[in-house]
């Protein structure tokens, strides 16, 4: 990864219903846009996005989504409304900053829920889109959530029989997500935080396919575990507001977008036959499978390939002038 930068720019940008995104800016204020999408929903942005562009070539933008990182009003407060925090809310708000920006198009990188963003983002405004990183890739279909939150338990049987016990015994055999968001909403702070802190627990555990594995220090924080787990919940259980499979069926809208997936081969949560069925449907992608990896930026091998995708893209645009 690039060094350690600061932001040269940023500040918040009303992007109306009552919420307010944060940005910043780093590296090359006139070089290659770039707009970096977190995952989650709900994580927000972290100073090593920064560090995944030459910070000579690029003009760096960071984005926390709605309710999540520096966003206001943060989706851990109390009687929070989360009705106008949408997809189709979030890709507003992608567009509004580029023209706040003055951008006319980017490199659009996303992880976990943000390739999820991002593919949706492309192919509505593939004319803004210069070229796709994704990593982690996920698609947010109905499979994938019912996978990762009940089919994958058979690899982490005890993880999810705590996680499966968090929940009211009548809600056990029903969509878990559901269940949690209920909890997670609830009037009694303690139910939303014990609910906060056995969805994230398990989240961890199939993340953790390395013993070394340790989790970001942020899941630590009670009011980032709350709106994490919220947004999460909030986004899977209406799958993203995304027709189911449409992301791979309109993937032909991306031909032309120079684009490179990247995804652990041991990621057993988001198993990498999605970045596979999205590879064959999209002319012209790469596909960098990482072996010893599984779905966390800090498993061996996740981070350099990453680097090294935006590196081949900003030399593609170099060389074609």
């Amino acid at each position: 990864m690039y060094p350690h930068l600061e932001p040269y720019d940023g500040g918040m940008l009303d992007v109306g219903d009552g919420h307010a995104v944060y940005w910043e800016a780093c590296g090359n204020p006139a070089g290659t846009p770039a707009l970096v999408l977190h995952g989650g929903p709900g994580s927000g942005c972290t100073p090593s996005h920064r560090r995944y562009f030459d910070p000579r070539v690029y003009r760096i933008v960071l984005l926390d989504q709605r309710g999540a990182g520096r966003s206001v009003p943060h989706a851990s407060e109390p009687g929070i409304d989360l009705s106008t925090n949408t997809t189709a809310h979030l890709l507003a708000d992608i567009e509004a900053l580029r023209v706040h920006l003055g951008v006319q198009r980017w490199v659009v990188l996303g992880g976990s829920w943000g390739s999820t963003l991002a593919l949706a983002y492309a192919q509505r405004h593939p004319h803004r889109v210069s070229g796709l990183v994704l990593y982690s890739i996920a698609t947010t279909t109905a499979w994938e959530v019912d996978w990762i939150t009940r089919g994958v338990g058979m690899f982490f049987p005890e993880a999810w029989q705590r996680f499966r016990a968090g929940v009211p015994e009548p809600d056990r055999d029903g969509p878990l997500v559901d269940a949690y968001h209920r909890l997670l909403m609830h009037p009694d702070p303690a139910v939303q935080e014990r609910a906060a802190r056995d969805w994230c627990d398990w989240e961890m555990a199939i993340i953790a396919v390395h013993p070394t594995h340790k989790p970001h220090p942020r899941y630590a924080d009670a009011r980032f575990r709350l709106g994490f787990a919220r947004l999460v919940t909030h986004y899977w259980r209406h799958h993203g507001w995304l027709e189911d499979g449409t992301l791979l069926q309109h993937a032909g809208r991306l031909e032309g977008i120079p684009g490179i997936m990247i995804h652990g081969r041991l990621d057993i949560g988001g198993p990498p036959v999605t970045p596979w069925r999205l590879h064959q449907a999209w002319a012209g992608s790469d596909l960098w499978f990482v072996n010893e990896a599984g779905h966390s930026t800090s498993d061996p091998g996740m981070a350099d390939a990453i680097v090294a995708a935006t590196d081949r893209l900003a030399a593609v645009r170099s060389a074609a002038g």
